[in-house]
């Protein structure tokens, strides 16, 4: 049994004693200490709270927890019952809630759920607040109210129409142009809520034709659920044999989006919002941001719409966090996090396949065509493990001061970027391992870059 107490939310495995996975104590306890949190923040007693869940089985069972806990807490629930995440981040929003909570374990398998926390601005909490939770989940500092102060809920199953109209309603997604083009777009959603919110979506937005793989949210996760390559096997197959144009893959909680090309082969989830940005600062010039571990591509994207780019450290809430500084008009994650401000600051796979269809549709290009267009780089992704007693901050300083002749990041472990390449050196929290991500343009220089990288740390350590 795992149970990980995080700034951003509590994420663990289903069974086992409390303290050691996401027992219903655990559920309580943290959910009260969010609650006594937001009640601080927004400087009142009697505070609402929006909750969303994915369609995980122990999804029902740790959705009545939460609420009960919340009503307990003196708090009125907007409960939604089956949702995306972006779709939670947006009620918090549109029902001027005072915070929001997420019932997800994002691509973790079926035996993992979590609490994803969002404050009143339906955004993921920065790192003070989180640790706020923390300390009060640890000391148990929360009370809970008498009978008369005990708070209600409100049951809303509005918000598929009204996210599915949100994403039509934005400027740069062209309804017509998607209808027009009459495309047929393959979906899987891992038998999670992408299932009921997709196919809406895409009727929606004029698509007739769409061919649907475990699009039943039962929870019944049939491959693992991160949209990696090695994992969409199906999809590939199945838009070669039933000649789809494209295929959409989301996550469970359906706030990253892969896409596979007309022919079968990745469009590679780096390029997801290296497609969109292209296609928002065609129409917008702005300023992009993505993490430090993502691709170069973004950058490239950006400058040649005259545009400037920035990364962030690693994490949804420091890409939001820098987006604001920087006036972004488009930014997100590499793994297929598209997030568009003019929709709201969060991951949204929604939003995501309304721009790139009408990319897509106004491009006049097939899917693999429009892959083509893009600057091609590819990463690697490895990582090295250490003894616990050797210091693993000081080995980052010593391999940023070996490489201090290049272009230095050192706000999320060290990141050095050099003319053609660049690698990125991360350590774990949890445990003595240092991730190491490089990027080249063939695999091979990539790989050769995170094996030198390697070498070198093996040499500081005396490996």
């Amino acid at each position: 049994m795992t149970l990980i107490k995080s700034i951003s939310g509590i994420r663990g495995t289903i069974g086992g004693q409390a303290g050691e996975g996401l027992s219903p104590l655990d559920v309580v306890k943290f959910t009260a200490a969010y609650a006594t949190w937001a009640k601080q923040n927004v400087g009142k007693d009697k505070i609402t709270v929006v909750v969303g869940r994915d369609a995980r089985i122990s999804g029902p069972m740790v959705d009545r927890l939460v609420v009960a806990t919340l009503m307990g807490m003196g708090a009125d629930v907007v409960n939604l019952g089956l949702s995306t995440t972006p779709t939670t981040e947006l009620a918090v929003e549109w029902e001027n809630a005072d915070g929001g909570i997420i019932l997800t374990a994002s691509h973790n398998p079926k035996q993992w759920n979590a609490l994803k926390l969002l404050n009143n601005k339906g955004e993921f909490l920065d790192g003070k607040a989180g640790e706020k939770i923390l300390e009060i989940a640890e000391s148990e500092s929360f009370t809970f109210v008498d009978v008369d102060d005990l708070g209600e809920v409100k049951n809303d199953d509005s918000y598929l129409q009204k996210h599915v109209q949100h994403v039509c309603d934005l400027e740069l997604v062209d309804v017509d142009a998607i209808k027009n083009t009459n495309l047929t777009v393959a979906l899987d959603c891992v038998n999670s809520v992408g299932g009921t919110y997709l196919p809406p979506l895409l009727k929606a937005l004029g698509v007739k034709n769409t061919i649907e793989l475990y699009c039943e949210p039962n929870g019944q996760f049939p491959h693992n659920p991160e949209p990696l390559p090695e994992n969409l096997t199906e999809i590939a197959s199945l838009i070669k044999e039933k000649k789809a144009d494209v295929g959409f893959v989301v996550d469970p909680d359906v706030d990253r989006l892969a896409i596979v090309n007309e022919d079968g082969s990745m469009f590679g989830e780096e390029y997801t919002l290296v497609a969109v940005a292209d296609y928002i600062l065609s129409n917008k010039p702005g300023n992009t941001v993505s993490n430090l571990s993502s691709t170069r591509a973004l950058r490239d994207v950006t400058e040649k719409h005259g545009g400037s780019y920035a990364a962030a450290a690693v994490g949804e809430v420091n890409v939001v966090s820098k987006m604001k500084e920087t006036n972004t008009v488009i930014g997100g994650e590499g793994n297929g996090g598209i997030i568009y401000p003019e929709s709201h600051y969060g991951r949204d796979a929604l939003v995501g396949i309304g721009l790139f269809l009408t990319h897509l549709a106004k491009s006049g290009k097939t899917c693999s065509e429009l892959r083509a267009t893009y600057p091609e780089y590819y990463i690697s992704k490895n990582k090295i493990e250490l003894t616990p007693e050797i210091n693993v901050d000081k080995i980052l300083l010593d391999v940023k001061n070996k490489y201090s002749d290049e272009q230095i990041n050192d706000i999320d472990g060290v990141k050095i970027d050099f003319a053609d390449k660049w690698v990125h050196l991360r350590k774990s929290n949890t445990e003595p391992i240092i991730r190491i991500y490089s990027e080249a343009a063939t695999m091979d220089e990539a790989d050769q870059l995170a094996q030198t990288i390697i070498n070198d740390i093996k040499e500081i350590a005396g490996l």
